[in-house]
């Protein structure tokens, strides 16, 4: 029979073994468990952005996202728990899809394109013969097993209402871009050309889709159509698991059409810049889809390594060229530090700072989520004059703009 004394020390016992099984599970985790979650999703010669293993950024530059502090897990869980005194958000933002009625008819005449922001990277465009579909996520969660940042605004047209999906392009495989429920569910109804960067083409694979994926440089053309994908340089990285980090290439678009290019930036920081000045040379850009949100891990910060905001935003609109230009990557999911509001709200001083606002002809404003917006066919333009970042950055040195979370 078990003494009264007995009992505790039986109990403490079972709680050491169980708290030892515990510490060797996690030592055996920590080793096993991120060569687990490592993928080899290409292989190929090296080149000046690729190592033989892992893709790097071409200009040099840091590619790391900055994130404040020594401890990235201490950081990222705050992250999580909204426990890192950042702006509120608001819950829900109504929106109102948009109707079939109101996309561009098929029979629509030659030269118009119609937009729709889906939200945060998602835009559908439309020209007479092709619609084009950027980073598609409908998805209520971005994150690996149904874990992640939960979106604030439904799409902007229901999956049931979009038409026929003729071309996908994919940016890179971060799960607010790289929507594999997403991806199923459009390549099972449509099959349509997915254009992505080498690797990511790895992951559709293992789930049934196909992909073509290019390096920078690379050109797909549309079967059945004038158009081209251009897979472009920017600044970013990549990954799903952290353990498998560059190992699958980002990318921005350019989509050559016979009425004025599309650009499509995807998720990018400045890096040189020299990469929308590459994109522009591949001719008139009559639409740019440029990121201008989730750049503020700390208070007043203007951009991080890993995304633009606002003030380099301005500088990838003049030098792409671009006639007109909608914002993306902001108001969908709450990334970061920044109030729901400040992307657009400093994009409209930093145009001004950058004297483009107030032109007649090009406009770089932001779209309502769901609200199709028809684009302007291409005029002559005067080059916007070059307006230093620092100048840029003096100008909003005000207490408006020093009130922005």
């Amino acid at each position: 029979m078990m003494s009264a004394r007995s009992t505790p020390r039986r109990v403490m016992r079972i709680v050491l073994i169980a708290a030892l099984f515990l510490v060797i599970a996690f030592c055996l985790a920590v080793v096993i468990v991120p060569r687990f979650l490592d993928r080899i999703y290409y292989q190929g010669p090296r080149t000046g952005h690729y190592d033989g293993a892992r893709f790097f950024n071409a200009d040099g530059s840091d590619d790391d996202l900055r994130l404040p502090g020594n401890n990235r897990l201490a950081f990222l869980w705050r992250q999580v728990t909204g426990s890192d005194g950042r702006p509120a958000w608001p819950a829900r933002v109504f929106v109102r899809p948009a109707a079939p009625a109101e996309l561009l008819p098929p029979g629509a005449a030659a030269g118009r394109m119609r937009a729709t922001w889906i939200g945060h990277s998602s835009v559908l465009v439309q020209v007479p013969g092709l619609n084009i579909l950027t980073d598609p996520v409908w998805s209520t969660k971005t994150g690996p097993f149904g874990i992640g940042v939960k979106r604030v605004t439904e799409p902007g047209i229901r999956m049931a209402d979009l038409p026929k999906i003729d071309v996908v392009v994919l940016s890179h495989n971060h799960y607010d871009h790289f929507d594999l429920p997403t991806l199923k569910a459009l390549w099972t109804r449509d099959r349509p050309l997915i254009v992505t960067s080498l690797g990511n083409d790895a992951l559709l694979r293992a789930e049934g889709i196909e992909a073509v994926a290019r390096d920078w440089g690379g050109v797909v053309p549309v079967p059945g159509h004038a158009a081209k994908v251009h897979v472009t340089r920017n600044h970013h990285w990549g990954t799903r698991y952290l353990a498998d980090r560059n190992r699958a290439l980002w990318s921005s678009f350019v989509i050559e059409l016979p009425a004025g290019n599309l650009f499509f930036g995807g998720d990018t920081g400045a890096g040189d810049l020299a990469w929308a000045d590459e994109a522009a040379r591949l001719g008139r850009i009559r639409l740019a889809l440029i990121p201008i949100g989730a750049f503020r891990f700390v208070p007043g910060q203007m951009a991080s390594a890993a995304h633009i905001g606002p003030v380099d935003a301005v500088e990838v609109f003049r030098r792409l060229g671009a006639q007109t230009a909608i914002p993306i990557h902001w108001g969908t999911f709450r990334q970061t530090y920044e109030a729901y509001l400040t992307p657009p709200k400093l994009l409209a001083k930093a145009m001004a700072c950058s004297h483009q606002a107030g032109d007649p002809v090009r406009r770089f404003a932001p779209a309502q989520i769901g609200r199709p917006v028809e684009i302007p066919a291409l005029a002559d333009i005067a080059a916007p004059p070059v307006v230093t970042r620092a100048a840029v950055v003096k100008c909003l040195d005000t207490p408006a703009v020093r009130a922005l979370r």
